[in-house]
């Protein structure tokens, strides 16, 4: 099977460019090549596909923290948590764009050109016609989308992928040269010279770095990688190189239309403040010279964009369907009971509000950088606390969601300010404010929690010596300011807690074989030490709240007899509003898996039993061992 997983690390690089390939990516690409000639597209198109391979290089990592091919999938449900309505935004506003710019910067200059009149036309008609295009976009995305599944999708895109390259060979070979005449599409240098080339990369370079992290289209994509034993890095790697192609492609045929004798500023309307934007002028020009370019040439190129756009729409319809359907399994909400489940899991409602939201954006002239200003500022410091969870222990606290919407909001004012005034400094500063103060959230706390941290991981290490095993098990651990003894029978490993002993004759039935029942005291014993030490000042006296256990389920593997050495690993799996749940494994001392299982804990009132949320010191502690 290895000499087969370079080949499916391809097949998924070729879906991953096509996901990515959406609306911002298609046509910015002619934007900056507008705006700042060859240079401004190359930077846009480096920016844009390191941050692709730097998402699949660094989940790689995450991946083979745990064992198992569901490692990821499992780490990505308890990350993700927190973020859950961050990516189900993301997603939307990145399904809305992507419909929003096939309609006004391919099908409506089309419907223009080919029916001359429908401009004059009633607004009623206008209304008409513009719902029936944005219509024929949804449906066919959605007819799609419902054909494939994560694991067939790639064979999906495997056809489309070929029949795009297809239209780019009919695109650049059919296409006549321009003579450069130093356009707009020349590349030059001194365009790193204007501040407004970097009011726009570096924004690009923060949104495209971060931006992977909140799409479900690559988690769900690097998760499958992962399934079938196959290399999430190389994975990205094709994709990343594939997608910087596409850019680039798009981009230099974009140069040519710019450097022809046809390519005049007056053909573009001043919009919004006088800014200018060229995102449909390619198609406009292969409109303007259709009875002069061969037949394939127009048809080639909005094959190109067709397939660019319905590969990100198939594969957010298929990650969307499988976020939800994932998250109504392991809600505990009430009223979810109330509407069927097929609504719920189904993503095309949000399809819909694409497709109105694309018509009212339509109508008022919006552009696509409307849209990119939440990818480049809102969205950031989501994206970066996120990413910070991922690699940085000391951040592993409460989302702070109040201040990360205010944070966020802040920016997004920022960068719209510096964006219409034309002020690169504002639309820098919008862009990197996300991130600073995501630094200050994780980095301003407590030295000593993190001194104590790297002292644990040393006495870690040092416990591998034998000599020194009973001294690490008795170090000392700090926790939120307090510190407090885990007995040499108690200890941590990473995120476990191991409590160790000997199983005696109490613990075994009347052939020598430890009792069933005996694993679940253990487990017990083990959860209450747990407790002790993460909650070292509950006083069953004075506690406003009691922990009840809700359903505790274990797995028999093995078997194992009186005076064996035992251990009992427990730690936090995950938690919600009302409940946590607690993961077990029993090992002997040759590390035979016993037994494992699971417990949900739920939260009452010590005073009338009534069900609480989870307590926030509860969260407090239970947080730096999830």
């Amino acid at each position: 099977m290895k000499h087969i997983r370079p080949f499916n690390s391809f097949l998924w690089g070729n879906s991953i460019a096509l996901s990515w390939l959406w609306g911002l990516g298609l046509f910015f690409s002619v934007q900056m090549t507008f705006l700042f000639g060859t240079a401004g597209l190359l930077g846009f198109a480096l920016l844009n596909a390191l941050g692709l391979f730097l998402f699949g290089f660094l989940t790689q990592k995450i991946a083979r923290r745990d064992s198992g091919e569901e490692s990821l999938d499992r780490f990505f449900k308890k990350w993700s948590r927190p973020f859950r309505l961050s990516f189900y935004l993301y997603q939307v506003l990145a399904i809305t764009l992507t419909v929003f710019a096939v309609v006004n910067y391919l099908l409506l200059p089309l419907l223009a050109s080919r029916w001359p009149g429908w401009a004059e036309q009633g607004k009623i008609l206008l209304l008409i016609s513009l719902a029936l295009v944005v219509l024929l976009v949804l449906s066919a995305a959605c007819l799609v989308g419902e054909e494939f599944r994560i694991k067939s999708l790639k064979y999906g895109h495997l056809c489309q992928g070929a029949l795009l390259a297809t239209a780019v060979l009919l695109v650049w070979f059919g296409l006549p040269a321009a003579p450069a005449d130093g356009g707009a599409g020349s590349l030059t240098l001194s365009v790193a010279r204007e501040p407004m080339f970097w009011g726009y990369l570096i924004p690009i370079l923060v949104g495209f770095l971060v931006g992977p992290w909140l799409d479900l289209q690559q988690w769900q994509r690097a998760i499958q990688i992962h399934r079938e034993h196959t290399s999430i890095r190389l994975s990205y790697f094709f994709g990343a190189t594939l997608f910087f192609l596409l850019l680039v492609f798009h981009g230099l045929v974009a140069e040519l239309v710019f450097n022809s004798a046809w390519f005049s500023t007056a053909l573009i309307t001043p919009a919004f403040g006088g800014l200018q934007y060229a995102h449909d002028l390619v198609v406009r020009y292969m409109e303007t010279y259709r009875d002069y370019l061969s037949w394939w040439v127009p048809s080639g190129y909005y094959l190109f964009l067709g397939l660019g756009v319905l590969t990100t729409l198939d594969s957010g319809y298929v990650a969307l369907k499988w976020f939800l359907t994932e998250n109504v399994k392991t809600s505990q909400n009430p009223l979810l009971s109330f509407i069927p489940a097929g609504l719920v899991t189904s993503p095309i409602p949000t399809y819909i509000f694409a497709g109105l939201f694309t018509v009212f954006a339509v109508v008022v002239k919006l552009e696509v950088e409307y849209f990119m200003v939440f990818y480049a500022s809102f969205f950031v410091a989501y994206a970066t606390l996120g990413i910070a969870r991922c690699f940085v222990p000391n951040s592993q606290h409460a989302l702070p969601q109040v201040k990360l919407f205010a944070i966020g909001s802040l920016s997004v004012v920022v960068f719209a300010c510096g964006y219409f005034m034309q002020l690169a400094a504002l639309m820098m500063a919008g862009s990197i404010l996300p991130m600073l103060y995501v630094w200050w959230l994780v980095f301003n706390t407590d030295l000593l929690r993190i001194v104590t941290e790297k002292a644990g991981e040393v006495i870690d290490a040092a416990a591998e010596i034998p000599v020194l095993r009973k001294l690490s098990q008795a170090t000392q651990r700090a926790i939120g300011g307090e510190t407090k003894e885990v007995s040499t029978g108690s200890h941590f490993e990473d995120k476990w807690f191991v409590h160790s002993f000997m199983a005696t004759y109490a613990d075994t039935n009347s052939v020598g074989n430890v009792y069933f029942g005996v694993y679940a005291l253990w487990v017990g014993k083990a959860r209450e030490l747990f407790f002790n030490y993460v909650l070292p000042g509950f006083d069953l006296k004075t506690t406003p709240y009691y922990i009840l256990t809700r359903s505790f389920e274990h797995k028999y593997i093995t078997e194992t007899r009186e005076f064996e050495r035992i251990s009992v690993k427990i730690r936090v799996a995950e938690y919600n509003r009302k409940f946590a749940t607690l993961e077990h494994q029993v090992y002997d001392s040759a590390g035979h898996l016993l037994g494992k299982g699971r417990q949900q804990l739920i939260f009452v009132a010590a005073r009338d039993y009534k069900l609480l949320d989870i307590p926030g010191e509860v969260i407090k502690a239970f947080m730096p061992y999830l």
